[in-house]
This record gives structure tokens, C-alpha cells and sequence, in this order.
């Protein structure tokens, strides 16, 4: 008897989904920014646990060994390197991190590159969240600014092209300006922050001043120095 049921090919069931990577550009002389990796892991043992990191050589010029040897030892520090950027495909090793392009920085174009509009209002844009963001949540919005009305729960992350205004308790990490305004700031109700960044400029829990720790506060730049003071 032949069999009259068929075999039902199954789709291959595809997810978009996105990650937060950090960039790393190092700088010559190597060992002095790995001394600076070492010291940002000093103050947060935890900050770069289980982070995508995408290392961008196009500010430097490694040969093939140079690049493993910097590879080796971000892998000593628990970094883990998801793709290279920057340089040419001949000087990677089958067995390093694949070459990455395409990748795109959280960055909003500039309103005079956009098509402009006949007298209209510029309005700035925002998000607004009435829900608190849970440990180990990521909310992402480069266009503006974001309010949070609860609190942002420890190994949560809340990332801004603006500023952060949060009317709870910050007990994760906040980055603003991240489109380059360096004017934007960090506003919260009560600072417990693992770490604070304004335009790659930044402070983790330890920089904080114990002073500050369970109080109103806000975070900005003077220059290339990141300030935290008490909010009045």
C-alpha cells in the first residue's frame, strides 16, 4: 500500500535581533591602552562580562601577529571579541574573529542633511516608558531623549541619543549623547548606578562619590570631564 502522507518541509524560522557591542579603537602604544582596560576592569570587574566587543583597527597599523597578540590578550581580560573591523582581510587568520562591515553607530544624521521642511517646528523627539526597566532589559532609542517614569534595575541598560531622565532609582547603566551631543545630561531620583556615560565619556560605580550614592542626582560634561552632583 502506498503511503499517501507527504513530508512537510519545515521553514527555517528566522529572529532579528539586536545587540548593544562595544567598539574598541585601540591606540598605540597597545600595552599602555591595555593598562586602561585593565584599569576600567579594576573599578567594575563585571562592566565588559559576556559584551559583544567589535575591535576597530583603523587607527593603528598591526601586522598579522600584532593582531593576534592584541586578540590574546583582550581573551586573557574575558573579552570577548565578536568581529574585527577596519582592516584589510589578508592580515586575519582563519581562526580569528570574522571581518565585520556594515556596522552602524548610534548616530542620528544631522537635521541640515535631511530634507528640510517649509517653516516647520523642530521638535524634539522623545521616549517615554511608564514601566520600570527590569534587570537585564536593554532599551535603545538614538533619537532623542528617554524618560523613564519607574527605576532601571541593576544589569539593566538604558542608551540615549539625548538625555536620560529617570524618576526612580538608577541601578544600572545609563548612556547618553551617544549621537555625539555633548550637552546631553542624566537625570535620576536616586543614584545607584553601575555605570554613568555621556558621548563615550564615563564613570562606573566605584568613580562615584559615596557622598552622592541613595540621592537625587545628575550627571553632564565640563569639557572631557564627566560631573555628578547632587540634584537640588
Amino acid at each position: 500500500m502506498e503511503a499517501a502522507a507527504k513530508v512537510q518541509r519545515q521553514m527555517v524560522r528566522l529572529r532579528g535581533r539586536s545587540y548593544v557591542a562595544f567598539v574598541f579603537v585601540p591606540t598605540v602604544p597597545i600595552q599602555d591602552w591595555l593598562q586602561e582596560i585593565d584599569a576600567t576592569i579594576a573599578r567594575s570587574p563585571g562592566f565588559f562580562a559576556g559584551r559583544p566587543v567589535v575591535i576597530d583597527l583603523s587607527s593603528v597599523d598591526l601586522s598579522q601577529a600584532g593582531i593576534a597578540h592584541l586578540l590574546t590578550s583582550l581573551q586573557d581580560r574575558n573579552i570577548r571579541v565578536l568581529g574585527i573591523e577596519g582592516v584589510e582581510e589578508g592580515r586575519l587568520t582563519p581562526t580569528m574573529p570574522p571581518l565585520l562591515s556594515g556596522g552602524r553607530s548610534c548616530v542620528v544624521e544631522p537635521t541640515a542633511a535631511k530634507k528640510p521642511e517649509a517653516k516647520a517646528e523642530t521638535k524634539p523627539t522623545s521616549l517615554l516608558l511608564e514601566a520600570p526597566v527590569r534587570s537585564g532589559q536593554t532599551v535603545i532609542f538614538p533619537e532623542g531623549d528617554v524618560t523613564i517614569l519607574g527605576s532601571v534595575g541593576s544589569g539593566a541598560e538604558v542608551v540615549a541619543g539625548g538625555s536620560i531622565h529617570i524618576y526612580g532609582a538608577l541601578r544600572g547603566r545609563a548612556m547618553a549623547g551617544v549621537n555625539g551631543h555633548t550637552s546631553a545630561r542624566i537625570y535620576c531620583q536616586k543614584i545607584e548606578a553601575e555605570l554613568l556615560a555621556i558621548d563615550g565619556f564615563y564613570q562606573t560605580a566605584d568613580d562615584i562619590d559615596a557622598a552622592l550614592r541613595g540621592k537625587p542626582a545628575q550627571a553632564w560634561l565640563q569639557g572631557n570631564t564627566m560631573r555628578i552632583t547632587a540634584l537640588n
